[in-house]
């Protein structure tokens, strides 16, 4: 039974600009943050209480709309240099309290402007705890975001377009969110003294392919003395083969990756029986089990968040880690030769794997740490580490 949940029952003065309307016809009401209009997706929740602008720009958040449990988002206003991407990324932002003023040395201005800016469409006012509990129970749900100043909606169509939009299963989105042309990187990681620096020192050649990669990523593997080439989703084996890479790294992006692998798989396959050590990040993790036979499936509500823990089975330590994704590799898929690196201690769900005898290994969440802890960064050192060894 469709609910209809007022935002007087956390502002009782105030008239509402906005509605988010659930693919069950459940609507909660609320007021209008950054672009007037529509904007559709699944929608899903992050527990991250820093980070908000690297989340809102990761592009595996496409057709995502976020709803943050921390309830002071726009704390440290926005920034131009906290972005992942400058293109495609989440589709909404689902908000308790209004956007809070800026308290940061490094903020340029209020948050709000910077949604204006990317045309992001968002709502505030919302009781996102009864959201997060609605989508604990149910599986993260379809929905439509519509803000309007004057607070007119027309209730039955959006809850008609957001029963109709198909949701992510079955969706390359990584087609949307990737480079169109090859490109160089170079950028380093921030330092609080100098900001992003320039690598200097180019001691290896990584070819990243580009799912909806994270820029974070790039300048860890920057970071590590190494030169990088960025190719589209859609490259063949012989593009990057006739970049000579010492390594390839297959990136993070966002939608069903038995989709994207359709024609990213046959590729990894190659990529594998080369030879050359190659790395995978969420989408590229996904990929790459696809890709030796395994298979994926469709999250019941996915994990999002930076405090997400992860046991290393190989040395038996504990990392708190940083996750965005909807979809898991199953482990009873698995093949022999196959060997399950990292498991969740959420959920017990598969988090890495490498292949016996070969330079290959992936995980499954974030090791660049944007939002989010900084324990897994050795994974960028391990794949270094291959990579020389190989040379």
């Amino acid at each position: 039974m469709s609910k209809s949940i007022s935002a007087q029952d956390l502002y009782e003065d105030r008239t509402p600009t906005a509605v988010l309307v659930l693919s069950d016809g459940t609507v909660f009401h609320g007021f209008g943050i950054g672009k007037e209009g529509e904007t559709i997706g699944e929608v899903c929740f992050n527990t991250s209480m820093t980070g908000y602008q690297e989340s809102l720009t990761d592009p595996s958040f496409a057709g995502q709309m976020i709803t943050f449990t921390f309830p002071h988002i726009g704390n440290v206003g926005f920034n131009n240099e906290d972005i992942e991407t400058k293109g495609i990324a989440a589709n909404g932002l689902i908000i308790r309290a209004d956007i809070t003023d800026p308290a940061n040395w490094r903020a340029v201005d209020n948050l709000n402007g910077w949604l204006v800016e990317r045309d992001l469409v968002g709502i505030s006012g919302v009781d996102t705890r009864r959201l997060t509990h609605v989508i604990r129970e149910m599986g993260a749900p379809n929905g439509i975001i519509a803000h309007k100043s004057d607070g007119q909606f027309d209730l039955e169509d959006l809850k008609k377009k957001a029963a109709e939009w198909p949701g992510l299963e079955g969706m390359d989105l990584a087609k949307e969110v990737t480079t169109k042309e090859t490109y160089k990187w170079s950028e380093t990681s921030w330092q609080i003294e100098s900001g992003y620096g320039e690598v200097t020192d180019k001691k290896r050649h990584i070819v990243a392919v580009d799912y909806g990669v994270k820029q974070n990523i790039l300048r860890c593997l920057a970071s590590l003395g190494c030169e990088i080439t960025v190719v589209p989703a859609t490259a063949s084996f012989d593009d990057i083969a006739a970049l000579k890479p010492d390594g390839i790294f297959l990136a993070n992006g966002p939608g069903d990756p038995a989709a994207t692998g359709e024609y990213a798989v046959p590729v990894i396959q190659q990529c594998i029986e080369s030879g050359i050590p190659t790395f995978g990040i969420c989408l590229g993790h996904q990929m790459l089990a696809l890709a030796v036979g395994a298979e994926t499936m469709k999250m019941h509500q996915g994990h999002r968040g930076a405090n997400q823990p992860v046991k290393d089975l190989q040395t038996g330590k504990v990392e708190i880690t940083s996750q965005n994704h909807g979809f898991v590799v199953k482990r009873e898929s698995l093949p022999e030769g196959v060997t399950e690196t990292h498991k969740s201690l959420f959920d017990g769900v598969v988090e890495g794997i490498s292949l016996d005898g070969k330079p290959v290994f992936s995980v499954q969440y974030h090791p660049e740490a944007s939002p989010g802890p900084q324990d897994s960064f050795y994974l960028f050192q391990r794949f270094v580490d291959m990579v020389d060894a190989n040379a």
